[in-house]
């Protein structure tokens, strides 16, 4: 029998269950046991059976728009805990502004949901978000105790951005530093830089895996040893705490151009006399739009916005939910961002 000619009738014939069985069994929904499943897996490969592509994708967008009353919206959770010290708006993952271009092109939006404002724990948000027949979420977490974590995935397809949500682990869209990080230590060394110091909160390194410990000592394990400068993870999440911490490890180690931040570390390596970029360079760890003037590593945020998009949409279309068995992640190179911050030193 041609693959043309092969229907869902006919290899429902073939293993001996009803065609809407084998719609089911195909399109990976529950309710067939695994014998059954089987079955007509088998019944398909062997009379040729080959989906159309188009005429799936169009039945999905049928059946989607039939099971959900708020098909449209998409839910970026968002965490507000009084007290917590990771609550710098400047500090949020993702700019909606991204995650709600890259939702358009597939015909949703977003909607923010912020556990912790007036109460919201994250068992109340999972019953507004499935009584509102919302069923994709993009985890986006920024606090110590990430209620996110605690969300009822079951009922939803779910994406997070970046690398702080551990558990569960769900389908990500982040940044890959490491070849990153190695890009951004050629460019420095190519300038003629040699004693390169890391100086970042302890919890960015923790949160993206130690990505940024693991970098530098990979690209110190063929230094000479003078030319080692030992990574500064300041002790404190708001940085401001830790000038006097900072001071005496560039006193100490004699970094040539540090990768830290546009914030407070300017200001102090001006009172310590230090000029930038004709006494230390300077890189910024993570540039943002609008930021002007420095050497930084852009993270590219809105391509992984487009990347957690893309991966969510295609869960909803699938009818995936819960917790996958096998999260997939799509990983971002970061780009590097010339700037007046450090200099050519031959």
């Amino acid at each position: 029998m041609s693959e043309s000619a092969v229907s869902l009738h006919d290899i429902a014939k073939h293993a001996g269950v009803t065609a809407m069985t084998v719609s089911r069994v195909l399109r990976r929904l529950p309710g067939a046991g695994e014998e059954t499943r089987r079955k007509v897996m088998e019944s398909a490969e062997a009379l040729g059976y080959a989906p159309n592509p188009d005429l799936t994708r169009a039945m999905q967008l049928v059946r989607s728009k039939k099971s959900r009353t708020n098909a449209a919206v998409i839910a970026v959770v968002r965490e507000e805990i009084p007290g917590d010290d990771l609550l710098d708006g400047a500090c949020h993952f993702m700019p909606m502004e991204f995650l709600q271009r890259s939702a358009e092109s597939h015909g949703y939006r977003v909607e923010e949901f912020w556990l912790g404002r007036d109460g919201l724990t994250a068992g109340r948000l999972s019953g507004i978000l499935h009584a509102r027949g919302i069923e994709g979420i993009i985890v986006s977490p920024q606090s110590v105790s990430m209620p996110c974590s605690k969300l009822d995935f079951s009922k939803f397809a779910s994406v997070t951005v970046g690398y702080a949500l551990k558990e569960p682990s769900l389908h990500r869209s982040a940044t890959n530093v490491v070849p990153g990080m190695k890009f951004v230590f050629d460019r420095l060394l190519e300038r003629g830089y040699r004693r390169i110091g890391i100086a970042i909160a302890k919890w960015v390194d923790d949160r993206t895996q130690n990505i940024y410990s693991s970098s530098m000592l990979r690209f110190q394990y063929e230094l000479p040893q003078a030319e080692c400068v030992p990574m500064l993870n300041f002790a404190h999440n708001d940085i401001r705490h830790d000038e006097d911490l900072f001071c005496a490890w560039i006193r100490e180690h004699r970094p040539e151009v540090i990768i830290s931040y546009e914030q407070f570390v300017p200001q102090w390596l001006r009172k310590m006399g230090l000029r930038i970029p004709e006494d230390i360079g300077l890189v910024v760890h993570d540039w943002v739009p609008g930021m002007t003037g420095w050497a930084a590593i852009n993270h590219r945020r809105d391509y992984i916005a487009e990347g957690a998009v893309d991966l969510l949409v295609m869960q909803m279309m699938r009818r995936e939910r819960g917790v996958p068995t096998v999260p997939r992640q799509i990983s971002i190179p970061p780009e590097w961002v010339e700037g007046e911050s450090i200099k050519e030193k031959g």
